[in-house]
């Protein structure tokens, strides 16, 4: 697990900027702070040479020279290591085979490297060490970049070929792992974060139409393959992109195929046995390590069963990591949590993040996040500084689960919504009613939601909550500007399936909205204090069985995740499998310590010269909404937070 950073030239004749390729490397330490190394490519004998940096190891430094600026090159590769796997020099990146010509800068894990290998060395392959980067690099020999069909794992890297020119970039299929790039006539420049990429010399101008559209849902803070800058882009998850000469291709290897939804004939006990025994061969693979591994818990039945299966397959004490708020008790889970450690033995470790800490990290995380953070970054950046401070580099994470197995309570209007448009309505009539009678939250609002899942599409609901659902925070100019740039398509990319109502729901969770910003976030928050988080419910395998099941399969009112608790009630103890009030990983920022613990800090924010001279604010709404806030209301809170949020990205970023 690492950080990557690149740069290519068009055309020989124009070498790269081998300080810069430095600065972007330098800006990434955190993703990798225990080595370092450069590879480029000279012209004309093409071959690629190894260099080393300043935080390169006493060892990679006694054996390769520094890195320096004059240099020619063509193609510069940079690394920042966080070593997991192979821990010796064997693990060093970047990596090169001169014998193959083939060089790799490599972030991820390949887990299932240890069957690739012994497949590879079948065909006559060697290998030095026995780390998945070389592993990557003989797939590549062997299958050309069909290779990552045949991967089970994260990964973003890029391999440049010197026989064929070639340089290839591929980032996995559900965009766990980072990539991002840009180009100007003569470079192509990559790298792990977009900090790396505003260091190169490209146009800044800001995607306002991204800005306007990621304030208004907050699960759209990662959109196609659009950032905050209109020159930057984000590689697809599922996605290579191929560079030869001055042409660029971008090539889909892998999508969620709506005419395979709902399509299974397994029925739900063989469904159940299927689910597990797939959850359970990824949780096999992901603890393979040269290191220990953590897992965050909470009381929910996904960490809960990622922890209590990798107990077992552990041999020495699985350390547990969680959150906890202690006069927000829907925000403390510790009963729940120690009926795990009872079952278990795991050794558990509680982090209470206070509003003093909000305050104190809020700038830092919007930087490191290289986006405005969303209000939960607290718990997350208290926990992963907790696990880093413990001397610990993997978390195993429950990530995922919820947006495939329709776990948010969105998915149940969707799948009421089919039961009205199939005329189901005895069914319809039964089954609303006992979900109503055991959630108590649930309203005469879930009635309304329900009817405008059945007769308007999955786009038409998105569009309504952007235009309708929170109060407009942008003046008129700055809101013209960006329907301006986006040429009235907002919501383009909100996807209408040949499939039911929920999922149309979950694939647009899994590939156009929520998946793609929580993944973010679980990526900068963790690499930031140099964590590597595996999530081993995003298993493409796991994720394509479950959409290929019936959607009642997935909603058995009261339960949502139907599927899923039912093929992992025998990992967890009962009080878990059973619970139906598990809240989302959150904080008491916008409900509470906003107008408490730290109105005066907001408040220096909104009242400041600076804000008021942004020029975007619409400040008599902003300060409106804030004022009801004050006295009681909630129902402006995540918008006010969003508009301090975004203004912090301003001041580190604009």
């Amino acid at each position: 697990m690492c950080g990557i950073a690149g740069i290519y030239s068009f055309d020989k004749k124009n070498k790269i900027d081998l300080n810069l390729l430095k600065k972007m490397t330098t800006l990434i330490k955190h993703r990798g702070p225990y080595d370092e190394g450069y590879l480029i490519a000279n012209d004309p004998d093409s071959k690629m040479l190894a260099y080393c940096g300043n935080d390169s190891t006493d060892a990679i430094k006694s054996k390769l020279p520094y890195c320096r600026d004059e240099i020619p090159a063509h193609v510069g590769f940079g690394f920042r290591r966080l070593p997991t796997v192979e821990l010796s020099d064997w693990g060093h990146q970047p990596m090169y085979d001169p014998n193959l010509g083939i060089g790799i800068v490599f972030n991820g894990e390949i887990y299932n490297h240890y069957e690739l290998r012994d497949e590879l060395s079948s065909m006559g392959y060697r290998f030095g060490g026995h780390s998945d980067t070389e592993v990557i690099i003989k797939s590549y020999h062997a299958w050309g970049i069909d290779c990552v069909q045949r991967f089970l794992g994260m990964w973003a890297f890029s391999i440049w070929d010197t026989k064929t020119q070639t340089l290839f970039l591929s980032r996995d299929r559900f965009g766990i792992k980072p990539l991002y790039y840009a180009q100007d006539k003569d470079f192509f420049y990559w790298g792990s974060e977009i900090k790396e990429i505003l260091a190169a010399p490209i146009p800044k101008t800001q995607n306002l139409a991204m800005i306007w559209r990621s304030m208004k849902v907050n699960a759209m803070m990662v959109y196609d393959d659009e950032t905050y800058w209109q020159d930057i882009h984000s590689l697809k998850p599922g996605h290579n992109l191929i560079v030869r000469g001055s042409k660029i291709q971008i090539q889909k290897y892998f999508a969620l195929e709506p005419e395979d939804f709902e399509q299974s004939t397994l029925s739900f006990e063989e469904a159940s046995a299927e689910y597990y025994r797939l959850f359970l061969d990824s949780l096999k693979m992901q603890v393979r390590s040269d290191v220990e591994i953590a897992a965050s818990l909470s009381g929910g039945l996904d960490s809960s069963a990622i922890v209590c299966q990798a107990a077992q397959l552990l041999d020495y004490p699985l350390r547990c990591f969680s959150t906890y708020y202690e006069d927000f008790p829907a925000l403390d889970e510790r009963p729940y949590i120690e009926i795990i450690a009872a079952k278990t033995g795991i050794r558990t470790n509680y982090i209470a993040p206070t509003a003093s800490d909000a305050m104190a990290w809020w700038q830092e995380a919007t930087y490191l996040n290289d986006l405005p953070i969303a209000s939960g970054f607290v718990s997350q950046y208290a926990l992963m500084k907790n696990v880093h401070e413990s001397g610990l580099r993997i978390l195993l994470s429950g990530q995922g689960s919820d947006e495939m197995s329709a776990g948010y309570r969105h998915a149940g209007y969707r799948y009421f919504a089919d039961l009205l448009r199939g005329m189901k309505f005895v069914k319809f009539a039964s089954e609303i009613r006992h979900y109503l009678s055991k959630n108590p939250a649930a309203n005469l609002q879930y009635f309304g939601k329900t009817a405008l899942s059945a007769f308007a599409r999955e786009s038409t609901v998105y569009n309504l909550e952007a235009n309708r659902y929170r109060f407009e925070p942008f003046a008129d100019d700055f809101v013209a500007d960006a329907k301006s740039q986006a040429q009235g398509h907002l919501m383009q990319k909100i996807a209408d399936i040949p499939a039911s109502r929920l999922s149309n729901f979950l694939y647009n969770m899994m590939q156009n909205t929520s998946l793609g910003t929580l993944l973010h976030f679980e990526d900068r928050m963790s690499m930031a204090h140099s964590v590597e988080s595996r999530v081993p419910f995003l298993d493409h395998r796991l994720v394509k069985l479950v959409f290929s099941l019936p959607s009642d399969y997935k909603i058995r009112p009261p339960y949502h995740k139907a599927i899923h608790r039912h093929a992992l009630k025998d990992c967890v103890p009962m009080e878990i499998a059973q619970r139906k009030d598990k809240g989302i990983f959150g904080s008491p920022f916008q409900e509470n310590w906003m107008r408490n613990e730290l109105k005066a800090y907001i408040q220096s924010i909104i009242y400041s010269h600076e804000f008021r001279n942004r020029g975007i604010w619409n400040l008599p709404k902003i300060h409106e909404r804030w004022h009801k806030y004050l006295k009681g209301s909630n129902t402006d809170a995540e918008m006010l937070y969003n508009v301090v949020s975004l203004e912090l990205w301003y001041r580190s970023f604009a």
